[in-house]
């Protein structure tokens, strides 16, 4: 991508993943771990959950269960789209109702895609909580909706967007900010 600007490397970005997971271990404790599971959304949100899912293991011993949403189905600009979005998996291996279900995603930018998850998470089920953590909190919510974990806020124009690329799926770490490109995705 052009015009590409590195905002935090691979270091950082692990750094801030261990604050985000000690976020999660302090409210809940390495004893009430027990029934908090992690949902990662796609694409980024997916190898997010799984990198927390590892540092809270390592930290506290206790493995959470995960598992994977698409909310594709749930956009509210579903039908604006100018090509069909990709639908990737969901997997969900564990009840949903009565867990502690904590939502994984990149970066908080408008709300919409948490407002979407929201709905589609509801389908599987009543959770006795959902909380959200985020990687990169990049401000200009357009609804009601904040993040109880953040590994940082930063202020990017309305112009730019924030892009967390995962070695896992790109090769490489990084948090860059880009130019504005909608995508058919």
């Amino acid at each position: 991508m052009n015009n590409r600007v590195l905002l935090r490397d691979a270091d950082e970005m692990r750094l801030a993943i261990g604050e985000v997971a000690d976020g999660i271990i302090g409210e809940f404790g390495a004893n009430g771990l027990a029934n908090v599971v992690l949902l990662g959304l796609y694409k980024a949100g997916v190898p997010l959950a799984e990198r927390l899912k590892q540092v809270i293991k390592a930290r506290t011993g206790v493995e959470l269960a995960s598992g994977t949403l698409d909310i594709s189905m749930y956009r509210d600009d579903f039908g604006q789209r100018t090509a069909l979005p990709l639908i990737r998996e969901t997997d969900i291996p564990f009840d949903v109702d009565g867990a502690k279900l904590i939502l994984v995603d990149d970066v908080l930018s408008t709300g919409r895609t948490i407002r979407a998850a929201l709905d589609a998470v509801t389908d599987y089920g009543r959770p006795a909580l959902i909380r959200l953590a985020v990687l990169v909190d990049r401000g200009g919510v357009e609804y009601p909706i904040r993040a109880d974990y953040i590994g940082w806020s930063l202020e990017v124009s309305s112009s730019r967007k924030v892009l967390v690329e995962f070695s896992e799926e790109d090769g490489s770490d990084g948090v860059y900010e880009v130019a504005w490109q909608r995508r058919a995705e």
